[in-house]
């Protein structure tokens, strides 16, 4: 007997399949980057960003379509990390708001769906590449709409969109050079494939594993955990969480109102407003303060009230020293990232940095914010957001430092209301130095956000990391284990040794106009060896200003900046 129709249940348990699935094959995703180095993420990213949506989904109970579409919409708009979890989160955006009015979904709904979808995450990219996932969700929608006029029959419809899907995916080295080269397709679009492949599985009534999805209780905001090391000094002891469904809008001088509120009753506050949907965090004396001030928005869900204080006892109990050193960490962080006490100034500055040294530069350049991460692990639009909520100013530059974090700066952009936010488009961390040396306190925002832009251009960036796996890629032929050396646009060097790997490629990024060097050495470098190599570059470069400095990052042995 034909299947026609999908209902709300069914459409719940094919996405949590989907999660399920790319969780399962993150790794093989990963390995599928096209330079194998060792923090190759596109899988761990996808995963990330549709496992926020999933934790959504399962705190549901009983959900219409429409409830179903705002939790994997929200949620993995804001659990985006990286430039595939973003488009992702894209792509699921579009077909949820296609959907989201239905209640049963047919081969035409689907194919409206996916066509939306695939509009959605193009217009979300600023200059969309063929040959990456969105050629696959291209293809996915094409084939999608093809079929909505050939048949009505969901178990002929579905294995043939899918079918499609591979056929598009396995011509993507086709379509990028550097896919062929490397000999592999693309990563993103083996991701969606995943995807729909797990769905797919569910619609067909197997048996899903479904263990690595644990309950949500809301969409992760990014909370910074109290000090549990300091009990007899919490101030405020119950931390308290839940979400406000409002019954009309929730404006911006409704979130100022309200958190003014709540900072009058507590501390350590995260309110994030989307669409009807607020989540609300506080540490206070009075939960029921909290509550009944928040009734007068709408009604309340998935509260939670925790007892920090006796939380701390228990946990002095199981391991004192354990608590100890959480103490000092947290009383680090707390220092380093509170919303600063002062009046609101106009210009903040949050970058995305990681290794203690390089979070030290951007400190004493005077970064209110850093968020940890990168490389090896991209914030989501999540910790942006909450970032954001942490800087007291008007106006404020991120600097993601990153090509695979952009995309989720600029999407917690969009969401943001009650400040002006500008993405400084940083790919590395060099060039996100140098745009905060060249912010000019006299000067206007759009003046310095002019001067950061091209200030930015002149630096090239360089690093040194060694190959997980066999591949050939920039016509160079690399085995597992070579040490790489690794430019703005491609692999510049590849060697056996960290210094001369990192030499030959010095030699390619520097020129006559070379005036200053930056050597920033990993947590893998001793100091006494990073001052003696920077001693040889001075002498290789006379002409030029060189520096070394602890960057404490982990696995890229040096970073080094020309300008």
């Amino acid at each position: 007997m034909a299947t026609k129709t999908i209902n709300v249940d069914m459409l719940a348990k094919m996405f949590l399949a989907g999660a399920q699935n790319i969780e399962a094959k993150k790794e093989y995703i990963n390995e599928l980057n096209v330079f194998p180095v060792p923090d190759g993420d596109t899988g761990t990213n996808m995963s990330l960003t549709i496992m926020a949506a999933a934790k959504e989904v399962t705190a549901l109970e009983k959900p219409d379509m429409k409830e179903l579409a705002k939790a994997v919409s929200s949620g993995s708009l804001r659990g985006a990390r990286g430039n595939s979890g973003v488009i992702l989160s894209q792509l699921l955006r579009g077909f949820t708001k296609s959907i989201r009015e239905e209640k049963q979904i047919d081969v035409r709904g689907l194919a409206a769906a996916c066509a939306r979808a695939r509009d959605t995450a193009y217009k979300a990219v600023m200059k969309p590449k063929e040959g990456t996932i969105l050629t696959v969700a291209s293809g996915i929608a094409d084939k999608a709409a093809e079929m909505a006029e050939e048949t009505d029959d969901l178990e002929v419809f579905l294995p043939e969109v899918i079918r499609h899907a591979e056929e598009v995916l396995e011509k993507t080295p086709d379509m990028l050079p550097v896919l062929k080269e490397a000999g592999v397709v693309d990563s993103g679009g083996q991701g969606l494939v995943e995807v729909i492949r797990g769905a797919y599985d569910a619609f067909l009534g197997k048996e899903v594993d479904y263990s690595a999805i644990a309950p949500g209780a809301g969409t992760g905001v990014k909370i910074t955990a109290y000090d549990a090391g300091e009990a007899a000094d919490i101030k405020f002891g119950y931390c308290t969480e839940f979400i406000i469904l409002t019954e009309k809008e929730f404006t911006d001088e409704n979130e100022q109102d309200f958190k003014g509120y709540l900072s009058s009753i507590g501390d350590s506050i995260v309110c994030v407003a989307d669409e009807d949907v607020v989540k609300v965090h506080v540490h206070t004396n009075d939960p029921g303060l909290a509550i009944q001030r928040a009734l007068t928005y709408g009604q309340l869900s998935r509260m939670k009230i925790d007892n920090m204080r006796e939380e701390h006892q228990e946990k002095l109990i199981r391991d004192a020293e354990k608590v100890a050193a959480e103490q000092a960490e947290a009383a680090k962080k707390k220092k380093e990232q509170e919303a600063p006490k002062e009046p609101r100034k106009s210009v903040g500055f949050i970058a995305v940095s990681i290794g203690e040294g390089m979070n030290s530069i951007f400190r004493e350049l005077g970064v209110d914010y850093i968020i940890e991460g990168g490389q090896t692990m991209n914030p989501s639009t999540e910790d942006m957001l909450t970032a954001i909520d942490q800087v007291n100013a008007d106006h404020i530059f991120i600097l993601p430092n990153n090509k695979n974090i952009v995309l989720a700066a600029n999407q917690a952009r969009s969401l943001v209301k009650d400040k002006d936010v500008i993405v400084i488009p940083t790919k590395t961390v060099p060039q996100g130095i140098t745009a905060v040396i060249s912010y000019m306190p006299d000067a206007d925002v759009d003046t310095n956000e002019e001067a950061m832009l091209e200030e930015i251009t002149n630096v090239k960036t360089g690093q040194v990391t060694y190959a997980v796996r066999d591949t050939h890629i920039d016509d160079k032929e690399i085995h597992e284990g070579d040490i790489m050396g690794i430019g703005d646009a491609g692999i510049l060097s590849v060697g056996q040794s960290v210094e001369a790997t990192a030499r030959e490629m010095l030699e390619k990024m520097t020129d006559e106009d070379t005036e200053m060097i930056s050597l920033y050495y990993g947590e893998d470098i001793l100091e006494e060896d990073a001052k003696r190599f920077g001693e040889e570059i001075a002498e290789l470069y006379p002409e030029a200003d060189v520096d070394v400095h602890s960057g404490g990052q982990p696995i890229y042995y040096y970073v080094i900046s020309v300008e």
